[in-house]
């Protein structure tokens, strides 16, 4: 078991979550917001995805991470910014015998364009997706080609920011340990194993244990599952020797019919946490750890 535990907070992510919950945030100043509330109940590091305000629906625009990001350092909170990588490499295909040409949602766009927002404000840490997996609604693919993260590693390890490697099944694993064959990654590896997303990795025990007995012996690790499995996967994650995540993007609920906000998904992941016994890291500990690059 991990006694020395830090809490991630996925305050919105890129799902069509919006209509199912008022809590979950779409302009900036509500991002901005839910990253502060969930730091102040306990979480060491906001992971960020924007939105388009006006329909909420998944965005990559610079300026809306620049409000995000902007407001967040101008409040009298700490917390780690942790920007995600992963728009930019969607593909949906026609269905059935019309695979081509590509269907609405589409939108493909290089390594330089993906890494935009981080080359310019400079978070932490950001993510790098790495794989390519079917996601499960209708023909769309999340899609992340070996040179496409190549590329990024190198552009994240150029501007000094620490990737965490997002991991949603087995081959994904493999391909981390060539990106640190390579040279492509600097210092202790950080690794979020994200179980239960069809059609990755499913999040029973035995799944979640055969993949952290895969992951580089250095490495550091969370570990998070989505919808009801959210919560005990906090308890999990640690026994397995991992950190956790929590928040919105993954799981919308607190118990049965019971909405959650972020910051009490992050206070019951830290009263579970401290129930088993574990100590529960703030920001400043979680970059000594993870030697991450001061913030601007």
């Amino acid at each position: 078991m991990n006694h020395d535990v830090f809490i991630t907070c996925a305050v919105t992510g890129a799902g069509d979550t919006t209509g199912r919950s008022p809590h979950v945030p779409i302009t900036p100043a509500a991002i901005a917001e839910a990253c502060v509330e969930a730091a102040r109940a306990g979480a060491a590091i906001a992971h960020i995805h924007v939105r388009d305000p006006v329909t909420g629906k998944a965005a990559r625009d610079v300026h809306l991470y620049r409000e995000v990001v902007e407001r967040i350092r101008a409040s009298d909170v700490d917390v780690i910014l942790n920007l995600t990588a992963g728009m930019g490499g969607d593909v949906v295909f026609g269905s059935g015998e019309t695979p081509l040409p590509l269907a609405a949602g589409t939108d493909m766009v290089g390594p330089t364009e993906r890494l935009a927002h981080v080359a310019e404000l400079l978070p932490e840490i950001c993510t790098l997706d790495c794989g390519t997996m079917n996601f499960s609604l209708g023909d769309y693919v999340m899609t992340n080609t070996p040179s496409t993260l190549r590329a990024m590693a190198a552009r994240v390890k150029a501007l000094g920011v620490k990737p965490e490697l997002e991991v949603f099944d087995f081959g994904h694993l493999v391909f981390v340990h060539d990106l640190i064959k390579e040279g492509l990654l600097d210092g202790t590896p950080l690794i979020q194993l994200c179980m239960g997303i069809p059609y990755g990795a499913p999040d029973d025990p035995l799944t979640l244990m055969a993949m952290a007995h895969r992951l580089p012996k250095e490495a550091v690790f969370s570990a998070f599952s989505i919808g009801r499995n959210q919560l005990p996967y906090v308890a999990m994650a640690a026994l397995a020797g991992g950190n956790v995540r929590v928040g919105l993007e993954d799981n919308l609920f607190l118990g049965k019919g019971m909405l959650a906000t972020n910051g009490a998904l992050v206070e019951r992941a830290g009263t579970i946490l401290t129930a088993m016994g574990a100590r529960v890291l703030g920001p400043a500990e979680v970059r000594a750890k993870l030697n991450l690059r001061q913030p601007t």
